[in-house]
């Protein structure tokens, strides 16, 4: 079980199943504090206005998509520390090279597992610097 209970949540995939879906996943393995956001636009408003610990995002998404949402994080000094783990649809192999070079944790394939989801953010958060 990774160790999340204090550990803030940030969901972002602009359809709100999916985000109930990873939700529900979270909590099942212990994490309570999650918020949810529909697109990237939405998602930077979050992460600059409360204090988020982790992003799981979507990659397709209206109005600011999951690549600019995660540049936008990486480039910004107050954020670039949050983990992102990448949820798509697509298994492209370009998608997964780009995600990782720019900066994303991890990636995981729609649709996943809860052992899947389970076994990226605990090896994320087994990486993440220990904060006192």
């Amino acid at each position: 079980m990774p160790a999340c209970p204090d550990l803030r949540f940030l969901v972002v995939d602009d359809f709100s199943t999916m985000r109930r879906i990873v939700r529900g996943l979270l909590k099942e393995m212990g994490c309570l504090h999650i918020e949810e956001a529909e697109d990237g636009v939405t998602a930077l408003q979050a992460l600059r206005n409360s204090r988020i610990d982790f992003v799981v995002s979507d990659i397709n998404m209206p109005n600011m998509d999951g690549f600019e949402l995660l540049s936008q994080i990486k480039q910004d000094p107050a954020l670039c520390h949050i983990p992102v783990l990448m949820v798509t649809a697509e298994a492209r192999k370009e998608d997964i090279v780009r995600a990782a070079q720019t900066g994303a944790a991890g990636y995981i394939v729609k649709p996943f597992t809860k052992a899947t989801l389970e076994e990226k953010v605990t090896k994320i958060i087994q990486k993440m610097p220990v904060t006192a």
